[in-house]
């Protein structure tokens, strides 16, 4: 990743509340070229994403087909699940996206644009949207909608 995303995210993580903690795990990609299938690719990379993935999360997926919500929206949805006690698991796909089976195994489809971001700006544009939902929780004025 760029450094810009790295710094980004790191300053987003740092302020998010110990209620909510951000933390990323990266996979890596699988290898471009040798006449692999994008499907043989993806595949590939979701056995490596079910590996990282924590046993219990919930499992959201990035896809330009999901869910759009608001940053209100996603500071309720956060809240719920913080009430049930669920921990959250957000997938970002590499250049190809993720696998159906990626996406079958998530309890929502989340999508961040109707613009197609490559997976190190969706990354920071996730990290602050989860920070600006924190912020609308706790009633901080960052979010001044």
């Amino acid at each position: 990743m760029p450094r810009w995303v790295e710094e980004g995210f790191v300053e987003y993580a740092k302020r998010m509340p110990k209620t909510l903690p951000l933390e990323l795990i990266e996979i890596r990609p699988e290898p471009r070229g040798e006449g692999k299938p994008v499907a043989r690719m993806l595949d590939a990379e979701a056995g490596r994403i079910e590996r990282a993935v924590p046993g219990g999360c919930l499992r959201v997926a990035l896809d330009e087909r999901g869910r759009e919500l608001t940053s209100a929206a996603l500071a309720r949805w956060l809240q719920e699940q913080q009430r049930n006690a669920n921990d959250v698991a957000f997938l970002i796909g590499g250049a190809d996206g993720l696998a159906p089976t990626v996406k079958d195994k998530a309890s929502m489809l989340l999508r961040l644009s109707a613009f197609t971001l490559p997976h190190g700006l969706a990354r920071l544009v996730l990290a602050e949207q989860l920070y600006r939902a924190s912020s609308i929780l706790q009633g901080h004025p960052y979010h001044r909608a």
